[in-house]
């Protein structure tokens, strides 16, 4: 693929704008941004607040401990986080810079029940308000489709921003949406194959650096379940199984408050740290040039960000699937395959694993991240050896993208009613 083909640019902006660093879980994350933004609009420490927010948020916030906060888990925490100590201007990064000091102010704030949660009706998955006051000030910010998309701010009584308006500022960072329907596995293929590195050096870089180091802590410390220390210890050292480790137990120590930012794909540092470890740990053992490690993860984590644009950022299907899924083909593309060998991978793998649910972000998600590693490495070792499976076979269809869309199609519309139930279940509703 060429610099004259418009999805060569294309391919590089996507990357761009879905490989960027958070620190904590980017549930929380969020509700802490759009809450710090609420106070910066308020202009002032609120003396009370209103949080709404759809099934998704509640399901991803409910379980994870929050950085920053001493180990403080859920909704009041993030909020609380975002209110003392926020920083809205370092998007999801935002609590990174809580001082020693302001700890203990966020659980004695949230301590004095000044935070009222409420759900959320409404269509969008991913959608949340924040609104603050103060006396008779009061402000509110609500944030919608994306992690850091500000969709409204208002202030006693006022919109000072809306999305859609046309106005000369804007509010908060938001989220691109560069053309996605460009993606397919084949130009993914020839991108990874021919992009000019200096265009993606430093993206890729970075998660690189950013993940490994979350890896490297979370197989030395005590997080979640340990699910990479467990790997290891129960089944060896062999490649297959430090793949699997490394991106368990980064997503342990994610998931259970570790203060290291990860480079996310998706809007999902799991499925970052899940596209990118396993293909760092191949390119190391098979010690390859640096060059093919930057080509693997570019394709990686393009197939990753195709398979969840149809699905969704959140949705009843774990996204882990679709990133472990990601992980096998550039593994496969690390031991020689082509565009053929990558696309038996991916249907093999995503016809092993797709039915794996999201019951929300908490240290299972290490061990969901275990098994989608496996079903990528074992989506490639069947085509290594002959075998697949066939269009017709559940939801495989003939052809990689029909397959793509099959999944997609299961993860946004099939699975609604799951995600309610989910949701139910979780709440005692």
């Amino acid at each position: 693929m060429n610099k004259s083909d418009k999805r060569y640019w294309n391919y590089i902006q996507i990357l761009k704008e879905e490989l960027v660093p958070a620190m904590g879980c980017t549930e929380p994350i969020a509700l802490a941004y759009c809450s710090a933004k609420a106070r910066e609009i308020l202009g002032k420490l609120p003396d009370r607040c209103l949080v709404e927010a759809s099934g998704n948020i509640i399901k991803n916030v409910k379980s994870v401990v929050v950085p920053n906060t001493n180990g403080l888990k859920g909704i009041e925490a993030a909020v609380a986080a975002g209110i003392i100590g926020g920083d809205a201007s370092r998007g999801l990064e935002v609590i990174s810079q809580i001082r020693e000091e302001e700890k203990n102010k966020i659980k004695k704030y949230m301590e004095e029940g000044r935070i009222e949660t409420r759900p959320m009706e409404t269509d969008s998955v991913l959608d949340m308000s924040v609104t603050v006051k103060s006396g008779s000030d009061w402000a509110k910010v609500q944030i919608r489709g994306f992690h850091t998309n500000i969709v409204l701010v208002e202030k006693n009584g006022e919109t000072i921003w809306q999305q859609g308006q046309k106005q000369e500022e804007e509010w908060g960072e938001q989220e691109s949406h560069t053309d996605r329907s460009l993606l397919t596995v084949e130009g993914i293929c020839d991108f990874a194959g021919t992009v000019d590195l200096e265009d993606i050096r430093e993206t890729i870089e970075r998660q690189i650096d950013y993940n490994t180091k979350v890896a490297e802590e979370g197989l030395r410390g005590n997080w979640g379940a340990n699910i990479g220390k467990i790997l290891l210890k129960t089944y060896g050292e062999d490649i297959k199984i430090r793949a699997k480790a490394a991106a368990a137990a980064a997503s342990d120590a994610r998931m259970s408050g570790c203060e290291l930012p990860v480079i996310i794909n998706s809007g999902s540092g799991n499925q970052g740290l899940t596209a990118s470890l396993p293909v760092i740990e191949y390119a190391r053992a098979l010690e390859v040039k640096e060059e093919e490690l930057l080509r693997a993860l570019v394709l990686s984590n393009l197939i990753t960000i195709h398979q969840k644009t149809g699905i969704g950022r959140l949705s009843a299907y774990c996204g882990a699937v679709s990133a472990g899924c990601g992980a096998g083909c550039g593994i496969a593309w690390l031991l020689g395959a082509d565009f053929t060998g990558i696309a038996h991978t991916l249907v093999n793998a995503v016809a092993i694993v797709s039915g794996i649910i999201c019951d929300g972000a908490k240290p299972s998600c290490a061990a969901k991240i275990a098994a989608a590693v496996d079903a990528g490495i074992m989506g490639y070792s069947m085509y290594l050896n002959g075998q697949q499976f066939y269009g017709g076979e559940g939801i495989v269809s003939k052809g990689v993208e029909n397959t793509i869309h099959n999944v997609s199609r299961l993860g946004r519309e099939g699975m609604k009613e799951t995600d309610k139930e989910i949701i139910r279940i979780m709440t005692g509703c």
